[in-house]
């Protein structure tokens, strides 16, 4: 089932006035929500019932019985000892509790980002991938790391694609490009301003992008052919990406694993072909 409260927190900050009163609700009284009507919810929340089952479509559910259906199946699977030990790190904690509190948040860094993924998203992004000539990689900070791993993995099986480490490279890189190329830009905010160079850029010369980021309606989502969603337990603005790092690379892993599935048996001769043999393994 899908998710309910983790697009509503995504959602925030861009929804309507109207649909302001009930998003906040649902987030703030996720219990009392999944038992309410329509008609109750939206009395509680200020707002109509036209203006709730609008709202779910926005976030992929058919109507408010589907999201009210998920929304208690998301209570039930949320133990709060597991949102404690995966939600706060606490610079009094023995090493222990430290090594529990980031194992549980980029755990549930995962299992949020698996169930944001959309798979009609995914599914268009291996199209992408499959038509496209070149490939190109971009990032920043850490974003770079994840770049620089797509990269090592897609020339294994042969796809031409190419990852610049500096800025100004990236620039070049996304100046050449037309449109039998295809790009993949990874930025949790979606805000990057050189990303986003980079996203105009491409989009001038007729390139695909696809966006790896947090869900929201970002410039760098509004950029981008498709979108694939990360959902990350740490402040937009930080010192250390740690669990969006995590969640980016597992969207790498499967974006890659799929778009190898397509041609299987071909890809892995290509594997097999770049094994670098090592002296004295067994």
């Amino acid at each position: 089932m899908k998710s309910v409260l983790l697009p509503l927190r995504q959602y925030q900050s861009s929804a309507s006035n109207a649909e302001c009163g009930v998003v906040n609700y649902i987030i703030d009284h996720p219990e009392e929500s999944s038992k309410c009507s329509i008609y109750q919810l939206a009395e509680l929340s200020y707002t109509s019932a036209s203006t709730i089952v609008r709202l779910c479509r926005k976030l992929g559910f058919t109507g408010y019985r589907e999201m009210q259906a998920s929304l208690i199946h998301e209570l039930a699977l949320r133990t709060q000892s597991t949102k404690d030990r995966a939600n706060y790190i606490d610079h009094f904690d023995s090493l222990s509790e430290t090594i529990v509190s980031i194992t549980y948040r980029n755990i549930t860094s995962l299992e949020d980002s698996m169930r944001m993924l959309d798979e009609a998203a995914l599914e268009e992004s291996i199209k992408i991938l499959e038509n496209c000539k070149n490939l190109y990689l971009f990032g920043i900070g850490s974003s770079l790391l994840v770049a620089q791993d797509a990269l090592l993995k897609f020339i294994r099986i042969g796809k031409p694609c190419s990852c610049c480490m500096d800025t100004h490279s990236q620039y070049v890189l996304s100046n050449n490009a037309d449109k039998s190329d295809a790009a993949i830009i990874i930025s949790y905010s979606g805000y990057t301003e050189e990303m986003l160079r980079c996203a105009n850029n491409l989009r001038s010369r007729g390139a695909s992008i696809i966006a790896i980021t947090r869900y929201d309606n970002s410039p760098l989502s509004q950029l981008a052919n498709c979108t694939l969603h990360t959902v990350a337990l740490e402040d937009l603005f930080r010192s250390g990406a740690m669990s969006s790092r995590i969640s980016q690379l597992n969207v790498i892993d499967i974006l890659y694993t799929a778009y190898m599935n397509r041609n299987y048996n071909e890809n892995l001769l290509k594997i097999e072909r770049s094994q670098i043999i090592k002296k004295g393994a067994v």
